[in-house]
């Protein structure tokens, strides 16, 4: 039987915490972090904004202990039980390197268990949590990542993907083309260093998105978030790397991101590509419409009766248990 296992660890005076997760059997074994996507996303990959709590992070840290892989899965300083009390403390300090820096800590954490093998760990990465993942594997760690997950990596920069999810939630309503307009003159503003400014007939909800990107809590990860895409740093990877995009998923798409992506590592044999025909975003399986998706309160990615997509799962396992082999 697996054991689960809470830990804690202080960074910049804030604790974090994590639950990590051995298998059966004897050690050292191999393991990976998990790294949740955007925003107050929790260990679990649930998020507060969203409803439903069955999250495709502990969904995935179960799979892992069933193949005999350790993880660790966290929760960054904004999400979690102790979020309103640490945003305060992090205004303004919010930035790229600040998340890069969570992974460091809990990498650490991770290769000090006793069953782990600390030369055969990799980080798996969802959404924006695969940015993070990216620059650990290309910059000098401590504790090197063997190999990398992607998944759901935007292959374009942030804001042209954000354009998408709203140009899709837009079509689900009346006047919705005449409304992204108004959308797109907000993006431009913010690309040239101005206020988003959003047009007042914009949906509420519409405008809370844009304004997540200009709230002090956000800045400055939002404005280097606004550019970045992992092309930007997928061709200086050396190390195995599995990029996995589901042609379900209707925020990062298989031929708009999948497209740069494969090119930016055109010619390298270290970068495996799939594509699971049935995974969303948080590679939950899902045959719906991208409107239905759309239409459903959080895109239901943590209702109960969802389950981990199982051509994803067998493709991850299978290419961490070779990648990852002792």
């Amino acid at each position: 039987m697996a054991i689960s296992q809470e830990v804690s660890w202080q960074l910049d005076g804030i604790t974090m915490e994590g639950t990590v997760v051995k298998p059966d059997g004897e050690g050292p074994v191999p393991a990976v972090v998990l790294v949740a996507g955007s925003g107050p996303t929790d260990r679990d990959w649930c998020s507060p904004m969203l409803p439903g709590s069955n999250g495709s992070g502990r969904l995935f840290a179960e799979a892992l202990a069933n193949a005999g892989i350790a993880s660790l899965r966290y929760d960054k300083r904004v999400s979690g039980p102790h979020a309103m009390e640490n945003v305060p403390k992090l205004i303004g300090k919010l930035s790229m390197q600040s998340h890069l820096d969570e992974l460091v800590s809990a990498v650490q954490v991770l290769a000090g268990q006793d069953f782990v093998d600390p030369a055969r760990i990799a980080g798996f990465g969802n959404s924006e949590g695969s940015l993070h993942v990216l620059h650990y594997a290309t910059s000098t760690q401590a504790v090197p990542f063997a190999a990398i997950v992607l998944a759901a990596p935007p292959g374009r920069p942030v804001q042209a993907v954000l354009l998408s999810q709203l140009a899709l939630q837009s079509a689900q309503i009346p006047g919705g083309t005449e409304l992204m307009g108004k959308v797109e003159e907000a993006a431009a503003r913010y690309s040239a260093g101005q206020p988003m400014a959003p047009d007042p007939a914009l949906p509420d909800s519409v405008k809370m998105v844009l304004a997540s990107f200009e709230t002090p809590a956000n800045l400055p990860l939002a404005r280097e978030l606004w550019n970045e895409s992992a092309t930007d740093a997928l061709a200086k990877v050396r190390i195995p790397t599995l990029v996995l995009i589901g042609r379900r998923d209707v925020q990062i798409d298989a031929k708009d991101d999948g497209g740069p992506l494969r090119e930016a590592a055109a010619g390298m044999a270290n970068v495996t590509f799939a594509f699971p025909a049935n995974a969303n975003h948080v590679f939950k399986e899902d045959h719906r419409t991208p409107a239905e998706v759309a239409a459903s309160p959080g895109n239901g990615y943590n209702d109960a009766g969802t389950r981990l997509d199982p051509e994803s799962v067998d493709t991850i396992l299978a290419w961490l248990q070779g990648s990852l082999a002792a």
